[in-house]
């Protein structure tokens, strides 16, 4: 259950692990000691140092072995100068997250650190002997290695109650958050009406995601919108719920509308838009992005109903359904998985011909799935031969759960990749369950949270590099290069 919305800090911890136990492979292009002895800090060649930061300093060779680390990788890199100036910057911050979670008495101690140690080795399904074997065998020393993953769990766990401390959420927050979510569901699950008979009079429910052009606008601002036009039709084709994307485009970015018109003869929408949706029905999203003289218009049809003769030619949008916190009823799922992580030295291709060879045995029942997924899964649902429990809407990944929810009882899914990795999913079973106000309200704060996180963090590290002492010396140059 690594991919669990609900589970962040859980996600962020097994992140962290799952980084740091393929450390051995790529560890030795970070080795740039750091050292409290005064004595060599001023031997030290001053052409050497790319950055002094407060009391510390950022070398040259950790930024050219910072490179290493991401060509190792197979990061794709700008092949310019930028390239160290950002790489520098990175190591700036990281030295200044270091630094301050020193002076607030942040620690790991030794036992901690084993314990850590020998968890990570357990998830590559290792003994804590082979583990240290293989470290050494990547090229850095085991005291090394651990000297790092200290490093790197002390900046996580400052990070952590840093910018956890400063994301507030109010009550009245969640309380939108659940409302806007029970009208969702509420559109989704509105009975649709009777269609109308070909060529009889009826009424079209057309919703719109609009993204807005000033008319003066020059050709770049055009090929923009359209851009975001284009993107977000394909996601309305796809997998994406309309209602969904277009609450969520207009909240990313102001400008962009998001409108229901309600039901309308085809007399009272506008030409443009009738033309689009003529011939599609109900459900489906138009082929195309309208281009009007407003700007671009994303659509998809509600709905399409006949219009009797004591029907009125106009009807109002829906009015907002009762948001009053209530039980909600939801479907819930119980699945399994294996999962295939990203690592270095495993593309894409090869971890989908992988679970695909998996899949293919399952369907030709020469394998059991939870077998499968005891041993090669990769993590902590693997000893359950890879199940997850029951799950609810919102719970997984978009990615994950969109795809699970396709599935029928029993069904195994093609490959499928997440933030987390490659997924290979089978449905167990499913039953209808009552969400709880209360369980609302932790989903709700859940999902605040998450939303916020990322701009928290960003304004915290803006704020740790503005109080910084920093002075850049040499970025420029490699650390084989002679000095200027």
């Amino acid at each position: 259950m690594m991919f669990c919305r609900n589970r962040f800090k859980y996600i962020k911890a097994s992140i962290l692990f799952c980084g740091l136990a393929l450390l051995s492979s790529i560890s030795f292009s970070q080795d740039s000691a750091r050292t409290n002895n005064a004595t060599d800090s001023k031997i030290r060649n001053i052409d050497g140092v790319a950055a002094v930061v407060n009391t510390g300093y950022v070398t040259r060779k950790e930024i050219d072995d910072r490179i290493a680390t991401l060509k190792k990788q197979g990061v794709k890199l700008p092949d310019d100068a930028s390239l160290r100036k950002t790489i520098l910057e990175r190591l700036i911050i990281e030295k200044i997250q270091l630094q301050n979670a020193e002076q607030d008495g942040v620690k790991v101690s030794n036992k901690e650190l084993d314990k850590i140690i020998g968890d990570i080795a357990a998830k590559n399904k290792l003994t804590y002997a082979e583990f240290k074997a293989k470290v050494i065998s990547g090229g850095v020393t085991f005291e090394r290695y651990k000297e790092l993953l200290r490093d790197d769990i002390i900046v996580s766990r400052y990070r952590e109650y840093q910018v956890e401390g400063k994301i507030k959420i109010s009550d009245a927050e969640i309380d939108n958050f659940i409302a806007d979510r029970t009208r969702e569901m509420a559109a989704a699950a509105a009975p649709r009406s009777t269609p109308a008979v070909k060529g009889g009079p009826e009424e079209i429910d057309v919703a719109q995601i609009f993204i807005p052009v000033d008319t003066g606008a020059g050709a770049g601002a055009q090929a923009d919108a359209k851009k975001k036009a284009d993107v977000l039709l394909r996601q309305a084709r796809g997998d994406a719920d309309f209602m969904q994307l277009g609450a969520m485009a207009s909240k990313e970015d102001p400008k962009i509308k998001f409108q229901e018109l309600g039901y309308r003869p085809p007399d009272r929408l506008p030409q443009l838009f009738y033309e689009a949706v003529r011939n599609i029905g109900s459900g489906q999203v138009a082929n195309a992005v309208v281009k009007s003289p407003a700007g671009y218009h994303v659509l998809k049809v509600l709905d399409r109903r006949a219009l009797s003769a004591d029907q009125p030619q106009q009807q109002a949008p829906p009015q907002d359904v009762s948001t009053t916190p209530k039980n909600i009823p939801i479907t819930q799922t119980m699945a399994r998985h294996i999962l295939l992580r990203m690592r270095a030295g495993l593309t894409d291709q090869d971890a989908e011909r992988r679970l695909q060879g998996f899949r293919d045995q399952v369907r030709l029942k020469t394998a059991d799935f939870g077998e499968l997924a005891k041993k090669y899964s990769e993590d902590g649902s693997a000893p359950n031969g890879g199940n997850l429990g029951w799950m609810g809407p919102g719970d997984l990944v978009p990615e994950f759960e969109q795809t699970m929810n396709r599935l029928q009882i029993g069904e195994v899914s093609n490959p499928v990749k997440t933030e987390f990795g490659w997924h290979l999913i089978q449905v167990l079973e499913r039953r209808e369950a009552q969400l709880t106000v209360e369980k609302q309200r932790q989903f709700a704060r859940a999902a605040i949270r998450e939303r916020k996180f990322e701009q928290a963090y960003q304004d915290w590290l803006r704020e740790l590099r503005d109080g910084a002492t920093v002075k850049i010396i040499n970025a420029e140059d490699a650390a084989s290069s002679p000095p200027r």
